[in-house]
């Protein structure tokens, strides 16, 4: 796991657009797998200022709530369009349908579309303070694919704050899988903020555990870590 270390959020987001832009200059038709939430948010905005061409890019996102519509505030579709979509070229962009009749079928219709377009070449994704990756809980088997999770009270306690309250929160979700996940030829795992410094550092401890789920991406070939405003192990 290649370990990138910086101090300021500007200099994190503006590591993390480069990453990305480099993997579209060099691969145009890239499918790149996209994440949600305050840590991507200033990489973003930084692929928004240097006017990104991800025209020919086809997008993948791990994640959404379900139960509420695409166009509610809170949606990941809403914050994608909000903080991305609406200001640079981009292709194809997908994010699974919370509201799907047959949730199950979704899941599998995700999986099929990602299969269809090649793969994930690069993966985006945040760390949970339970160590998740998408909304991959604690317990959740390695071998997952694309599902319908539970979200653990944590991770709804960690979101209420983009809700009114608490209860808004939506209580499920779906979500790439960690398997799925795994599959992506490149990973970029996005670390900001003294709060994550417990999780950073069992991550760094190295020990791989289906109640850590993060602990995985040790297994994968190519991951950057890129950490930022927190004190972590060497």
């Amino acid at each position: 796991m290649r370990h990138i270390k910086v101090n300021r959020y500007e200099n994190f987001s503006q590591t993390a657009a480069e990453l990305m832009m480099n993997q579209v200059e060099k691969k145009p038709k890239s499918t790149l797998g996209l994440a949600t939430g305050s840590t991507p948010k200033g990489m973003y905005e930084e692929l928004v200022k240097h006017s990104a061409d991800l025209s020919q890019a086809v997008t993948f996102n791990l994640d959404e709530y379900v139960g509420i519509a695409s166009d509610h505030p809170q949606s990941y579709r809403s914050f994608m369009e909000e903080n991305l979509f609406q200001h640079v070229r981009v292709g194809q962009t997908y994010i699974p349908d919370g509201e799907a009749a047959d949730l199950a079928a979704e899941c599998e219709r995700y999986e099929q579309l990602i299969k269809k377009h090649g793969g994930i070449d690069m993966q985006v994704l945040g760390l949970g303070h339970n160590g998740h990756i998408g909304f991959n809980e604690p317990g959740t088997p390695f071998s997952s694919r694309t599902h319908v999770v539970d979200l653990a009270e944590t991770t709804r306690k960690a979101n209420a704050r983009f809700f009114n309250s608490l209860e808004e929160v939506p209580e499920k979700a779906i979500t790439m899988g960690t398997e799925t996940i795994m599959e992506a030829e490149q990973i970029i795992l996005l670390v900001y903020g003294e709060d994550k410094q417990e999780a950073v550092n069992r991550l760094l401890q190295g020990e791989v555990d289906e109640q850590f789920p993060a602990s995985i991406l040790h297994e994968h070939p190519n991951v950057t870590l890129l950490s930022g405003g927190v004190k972590v192990l060497n």
